[in-house]
């Protein structure tokens, strides 16, 4: 459809700025992590939860928040969002069978359940780990996912209030490169040249449920009816295909599944007595004078009692921890074996615990390496100092050798946008992750160079090569792949072109200096949400009640659910125009309408002002005139020149709809 400029009254004074839903990408994914507890006003009652955690109250009767309306749909939103949704359990369900029942459905159906829990069979596949050899998962049903969900949730902020400063696997906000950053700290400024490394053998098959119950209590967490539920999640029935094809069950008596929701919460909760036990004997030893210091910044210096304990017969030892990967630090020889002999022991007495003695050893830094997390760490003098150097494990590089020329072989089959994506997407995964190694373009060239034959031979005919002019620091100009030019443009490497898509180099790579954690940093404070929050803009929290609390009746819950996650990605504004969108009044649009196929997915949707919705719709010719004068008009109010990018995106949203797009003459 055709309208004259005359007949409409255009604006003249539409600003530069962009559509606000499509400028942000970056920020929103973290954004909707950190902010989902807000949701459905659980917030409150974690940072509660966590408060009283703190301050050593014991909990009796939380199955009531476990078991409520808002907890129970926040679990589900949870889930939704995580991978493992669309993995199905015994029965075959995926979260897909849930997305079509309602919000009351859903929770009539878990309250249901709570009250008498008893859970599905869980499902065990097997996964390959890098050293060759497969690691069993336990897959529970997704009724049985979204219980631990909700109990996952309730726990985490009391636990986290006890859990010991330096443990960094599976908590929130946590990484494995806080983890290597500490480690790294402790061997280059405080001279801790030994290290004590102990591998629990098979730890997440071995951990002792009456143990693990007892724990939980010490913790606070005394409600029996929800003991009771965690205790037959453990319990749980183990199926799989014997090897003549028959289903086999299994009843365990020890061990948390991995696979399984609450395992990695109930693994810190069974090794954070050990975390305190090690901490307990040197870094957080009570001593009877009180020697600690504060920092300008609000850090504990404990300097001066590390030096008065150093006159006590005490073994100094630091310890870090990640998942059950741990190493305690120490300055001597003779420190480090009486670490290794203790801790082994108490692993023994208190938690049933073995160790691996073929990966588990005491190493002196200054004439062997030590790994750990894929990286590998060994001191280099440097002047009359001992620094750290660390590399990629031969393991990890030659698993990435491995997975990359697999996916080569994908390509050269296959030559697709999406397996070209892939290679890039692996490329681009590890170096993320390696970055932090002080001599990581090292292991990368050589890597580079090991995959230079395969790359050329197999897809050498199916790629092309384009060669950087003028002087190094100009960039590839490819208009069609920003990626490339933003993380790889400065290198000077001849990027192979598949699909129009260049290959990322595997050794352009540049080390850069890992970050330690702040202990301030924690989703169930003011303070730490404030550090978290940092640099992101916030729709206002009554908005997002008002959505809600008023959901549109008779679509489903992943509608519903989805309205609230788009409300916070477009910024609380209208998907068209930018224009700030009246929450009483938005409307929730389906790109690509349920009559054609098109589902109640996050991507198929789009919230709009109710004038830009009537628009994409309309068909007559006074009535769009009518809402696009209104449209332009509001661009012009949040100055909004780009009207442009305001036709592309409207005549898109027209076109799945079945009308014609609108030309201005």
């Amino acid at each position: 459809m055709t309208i004259s400029k005359d007949k409409l009254k255009l604006s003249t004074n539409i600003s530069k700025n962009v559509i606000i839903n499509f400028t942000k990408n970056d920020v929103l994914k973290t954004k909707r992590q950190i902010r989902a507890t807000e949701y459905y006003g659980m917030q409150e009652t974690f940072d509660q939860l966590y408060k009283d955690s703190k301050s050593g109250k014991k909990y009796t009767k939380i199955m009531e928040i476990i078991s409520s309306k808002d907890n129970i749909l926040l679990a589900y939103r949870n889930l939704k969002n995580n991978k493992g949704g669309q993995t199905p359990g015994v029965d075959g369900k995926t979260i897909d069978f849930l997305e079509d029942l309602s919000s009351d459905e859903i929770v009539a159906m878990i309250q249901s359940k709570l009250m008498n829990y008893n859970p599905k069979p869980v499902k065990r596949v097997y996964i390959p780990k890098a050293n060759g050899k497969m690691r069993p998962l336990g897959i529970p049903c997704i009724e049985d996912r979204l219980v631990q969900q909700c109990v996952k949730q309730v726990l985490e902020p009391i636990c986290e209030a006890k859990f010991h400063p330096q443990s960094y696997g599976f908590r929130p906000q946590r990484q494995a490169h806080h983890a290597i950053s500490e480690f790294m700290r402790n061997a280059n400024r405080a001279g801790n040249h030994y290290v004590v490394d102990i591998d629990i053998k098979g730890f997440f098959d071995n951990v002792n449920h009456s143990k693990l119950l007892k724990q939980l209590w010490s913790l606070g967490i005394q409600d029996k009816n929800l003991l009771c539920v965690i205790k037959k999640c453990l319990l749980a029935p183990i199926e799989e295909k014997g090897s003549n094809g028959e289903i086999v069950r299994i009843y365990p008596t020890k061990g948390t599944p991995q696979g399984g929701i609450l395992s990695p919460l109930l693994a810190n909760v069974v090794l954070n007595e050990l975390d305190w036990w090690i901490s307990d004997q040197w870094e957080t030893y009570e001593t009877v004078k009180d020697y600690t210091l504060v920092n300008p910044n609000g850090t504990i210096n404990r300097s001066n009692k590390f030096r008065a304990l150093k006159k006590s017969n005490l073994k100094e030892g630091f310890l870090i921890r990640y998942a059950d990967d741990f190493k305690i630090c120490c300055k001597t020889k003779e420190d480090a074996e009486k670490w290794f002999f203790a801790t082994t022991q108490w692993l023994k007495e208190r938690l049933q615990l073995d160790y691996a003695p073929d990966k588990s050893k005491i190493t002196n830094l200054k004439t062997s390496s030590s790994e750990f997390l894929g990286f590998r760490f060994k001191l280099k003098r440097k002047g009359t100092k001992w620094v750290i150097n660390s590399h990629m494990t031969n393991k990890a590089k030659e698993h990435m050798i491995k997975d990359i020329k697999e996916q080569i072989k994908k390509i050269q089959k296959n030559t697709t946008v999406k397996n070209v994506t892939i290679l890039n997407a692996k490329i681009l995964g590890r170096h993320n992750y390696y970055k932090i190694a002080t001599h990581i373009n090292i292991d990368m060239n050589d890597i580079h160079y090991r995959l230079t034959k395969s790359l050329h031979n197999r897809l050498g005919k199916k790629g092309k090569k384009i060669r950087k002019t003028g002087n190094k620091a100009q960039k590839y100009k490819f208009s069609y792949n920003e990626t490339y030019n933003k993380f790889y443009g400065d290198y000077n490497y001849k990027p192979t072109i598949v699909c129009n898509i260049p290959i990322f180099p595997i050794g352009g790579i540049k080390h850069q200096s890992g970050k330690g954690f702040s202990q301030i940093i924690t989703p169930y404070t003011e303070e730490g949400r404030e550090k978290i929050h940092s640099n992101l803009e916030c729709v206002e929290p009554w908005q997002l009640n008002y959505i809600i609390e008023h959901p549109i009746e008779n679509m489903s819950v992943e509608y519903n659910d989805n309205r609230i996650s788009l409300f916070t990605a477009q910024w609380g504004a209208c998907g068209l125009t930018g224009y700030p969108l009246n929450v009483g009044e938005m409307e929730c649009h389906h790109i690509i309408p349920k009559s054609t196929g098109g589902g109640d997915k996050f991507s198929n949707l789009i919230l709009l002002s109710k004038e830009s919705h009537k628009l994409i719709h309309a068909t007559k010719k006074d009535t769009i005139e009518k809402y696009l004068n209104i449209c332009l008009h509001r661009m012009d109010m949040c100055c909004n020149k780009n009207t442009k990018k305001f036709f592309d995106k409207l005549n898109i949203l027209r076109k799945e709809v079945g009308n014609q797009p609108i030309l201005i003459t």
